[in-house]
């Protein structure tokens, strides 16, 4: 018996194994943290995955750049949340940090879940996901744009007065090779009214002042 489980069941009392295996979408009566959910729905589109193990166990796996801490700090806080008597874990990858945690019901709670990459297979939300999406909008596009987007300054050069000067501007871009997540992104965008282009096949762009300015409420620079 380790030391942490002894403290567990000293602050807490003991916890039976009906509720630390309980799930929001297998138990009616069991809370999903569903603020905490739509960031990790999003992260887990961006750049996560569930492997199956032995035993019936899976392992929820997002992969963090190490240059950006508050960001594994967000990732492992939800994962927590939605998965409350679970355990989170760091593993060392080279140049990023995988945010890992185990349980038998990670494909319940993420049905887009199956063989082979993301964009190489249909992703579509269920009916339940997209409510949670639709109720916490802002957070679903956090984790978004936390794992495959970016919040950069593009810049510009124009002839004014016969002279060339240069503007710069702040500009949102998120990249990833399943048209389905490109378009869940789109809409979840459209949802909150924020105006987005297709900049390429793999590339959707936020740009206009107005639109980044309503997304950075949302997002705003990595940390």
């Amino acid at each position: 018996m380790s030391r942490a489980a002894l403290r567990e069941w000293r602050d807490r009392g003991p916890t039976s194994r009906k509720r630390l295996s309980s799930c929001p979408r297998c138990q009616p009566d069991t809370d999903l943290d569903s603020l905490a959910y739509a960031y990790l729905l999003g992260s887990y589109l961006g750049d996560g995955c569930i492997s199956e193990l032995r035993r019936g166990v899976f392992s929820l796996r997002v992969t963090c750049c190490l240059d950006y801490p508050g960001i594994i700090m967000e990732t492992g806080d939800a994962m927590q949340a939605v998965h409350p008597h679970g355990r989170v874990s760091t593993a060392d990858a080279p140049g990023c940090l995988n945010v890992v945690a185990y349980w038998k019901h990670w494909p319940c709670l993420f049905p887009q879940h199956g063989p082979g990459r993301k964009h190489t297979r249909p992703i579509v939300l269920a009916p339940w996901q997209r409510e949670i999406v639709e109720q916490h909008t802002g957070r679903f596009l956090r984790g978004l744009f936390h794992s495959d987007g970016c919040r950069f300054t593009n810049w510009t050069e124009k002839t004014v007065a016969g002279a060339r000067r240069r503007y710069e501007y702040p500009r949102y871009m998120f990249t990833n090779r399943s048209t389905d997540i490109l378009a869940l992104c789109g809409w979840a965008l459209d949802l909150l009214d924020i105006d987005w282009r297709m900049a390429n096949a793999r590339n959707l762009s936020v740009a206009r002042r107005a639109a980044v300015a309503a997304l950075d409420r949302h997002v705003g620079p990595k940390s």
